[in-house]
């Protein structure tokens, strides 16, 4: 016994959106974290400020994670729009 696929395959007409879309947010959160590793290679120093009673560090850190979360909430959107207009 088993069962078949959750979900029936067939051609992705967004597959190409989705790829730029994609590959265009990761260069930005390249980017970002670039600058956040550039800081701390060539100012640590600036790293050891205290913003709102931690460290620009654990901010940045913390920030990173969240600008992570939140460009993944605006890709999931924008391929789930991108895919209802495309593979309807």
């Amino acid at each position: 016994m088993g069962h078949g696929p959750a979900v029936k395959l067939g051609k992705d007409n967004a597959a190409a959106y989705k790829t730029k879309l994609g590959v265009s947010m990761f260069i930005v959160y390249t980017i970002v974290y670039a600058i956040f590793v550039g800081i701390n290679a060539t100012k640590p120093k600036a790293m050891e400020n205290i913003v709102m009673g931690q460290t620009a560090a654990v901010l940045w850190g913390f920030g990173l994670i969240a600008f992570a979360l939140v460009l993944a909430v605006i890709y999931n959107h924008l391929c789930t729009k991108a895919e209802v207009k495309f593979n309807s």
